[in-house]
């Protein structure tokens, strides 16, 4: 699952794309108040597509525990930003990942970490849920993993068909959460999802 993680970001090569964009759109790159913006997101880029160069395995850091523990986990509420790969706009929003040990744990904050290793990356939110909770699933085999996320996308909301209030829900979930209604159940009823 690793990726590029070290490689260099070409913010000159992004510096400039956006200098020549900025005239295409009938603006004056020159200008005081644009002078510097090529630079600032060519630098904001970088870091909304960081995930691209994040490596998995690096990210949980030797944070996988033997632990003779088998209820339920859940970290909840975890915010994320990422952006939409159909029209470069943001989405945001709050990622609950819960998985039920079969004799290895993660450290805690690993999970919010795996979330944005996905976010920072051009995204379709179903992709990302599905992402966060094969990995999980991959790297600690528990009996079971899942995974919701509650997205807000600008592409729905600043163009488009305008709806301001509209959130999107994902899930992708696994083992016991898949195979028993009374596990996912549980699950919803503690993240606050309405069934």
């Amino acid at each position: 699952m690793s990726n590029t993680e070290g490689s260099n970001f070409p913010e000159q090569r992004v510096e400039k794309l956006f200098h020549n964009f900025l005239e295409l759109i009938g603006e004056d790159p020159e200008r005081e108040g644009l002078l510097r913006t090529p630079e600032r997101v060519a630098k904001a880029w970088e870091f909304l597509t960081s995930g691209y160069r994040m490596d998995v395995e690096k990210v949980l850091n030797n944070a996988v525990f033997e632990e003779d523990y088998d209820e339920m986990v859940i970290v909840k509420d975890v915010d994320f930003y990422s952006v939409c790969e159909h029209h470069l706009l943001p989405i945001y929003g709050k990622a609950h990942v819960a998985y039920i040990p079969n004799g290895k744990i993660v450290g805690l904050s690993k999970l919010p970490r795996l979330v944005d290793v996905f976010a920072r990356r051009l995204q379709v939110q179903e992709r990302m849920t599905r992402q966060i909770a094969d990995t999980i699933q991959e790297a600690i085999q528990p009996d079971g993993v899942a995974v919701v996320v509650e997205g807000y996308h600008m592409c729905m909301m600043m163009r488009g068909v305008q709806k301001q209030n509209s959130r999107a829900v994902t899930s992708a979930v696994h083992g016991a959460f898949k195979d028993d209604a009374r596990t996912r159940n549980e699950f919803m009823n503690l993240i606050g999802i309405e069934r």
